[in-house]
């Protein structure tokens, strides 16, 4: 099996955040997927006893969850954003598990204000039909377990030093730009 990186170039133009920005954080994606395969390749041809397969299938998470979040956050962005009215399952659950939108968002805002790298992400525990904010401080840990991530919002600085951004600001822009249909999709998904 080999992944394939996939074309996110279509975010180019997203005001506030540049195509020099998407650029390089498009090449460290493609540095995930191709590393999740050299993994997958190299640990199927070491000795199953080895320090070498150990060490390769325990920087496996890290890779592949680079990956899937990298993924996860570019196809939660868009040029065009619709309000999430439009996705009445989603706003309203939202509304019954935050209290309201803006309550979700104050939230989600906050957490990506703490200190440190990481990411954010919008959960939906399935098992409990509940929604939580999370904050990922590795790609490999802090994941909750059999629950689908609605939203991702990237918050290592290379999502938005280089183009000079403050946090708050990258924030406000990615929130602004959020793919409602996206979470929607990921939210009634089946499997």
């Amino acid at each position: 099996m080999q992944y394939e990186a996939k074309d996110f170039s279509s975010l180019m133009g997203i005001e506030g955040l540049s195509e020099n920005l998407f650029s390089n954080h498009f090449v460290l994606y493609q540095g995930y997927v191709k590393n999740t395969n050299l993994i997958m390749q190299n640990s199927a041809v070491q000795a199953k006893d080895s320090v070498e397969y150990a060490e390769l299938r325990r920087r496996f998470g890290w890779e592949f969850n680079g990956m899937r979040l990298h993924e996860l956050y570019f196809e939660n962005l868009t040029k065009s954003p619709e309000p999430i009215e439009n996705y009445p399952d989603l706003f309203n659950k939202i509304q019954l598990d935050f209290g309201s939108v803006e309550k979700w968002q104050e939230d989600f805002k906050a957490m990506g204000m703490m200190r440190g790298i990481g990411w954010v992400v919008l959960y939906h525990d399935r098992w409990d039909d509940h929604f939580f904010n999370t904050w990922i401080g590795e790609h490999d840990s802090g994941h909750l377990t059999g629950c689908r991530p609605l939203i991702v919002m990237d918050l290592f600085e290379h999502a938005f030093m280089l183009d000079g951004l403050r946090k708050p600001d990258y924030i406000d822009k990615v929130i602004s730009s959020l793919d409602w249909l996206s979470a929607d999709e990921r939210m009634k998904a089946i499997a």
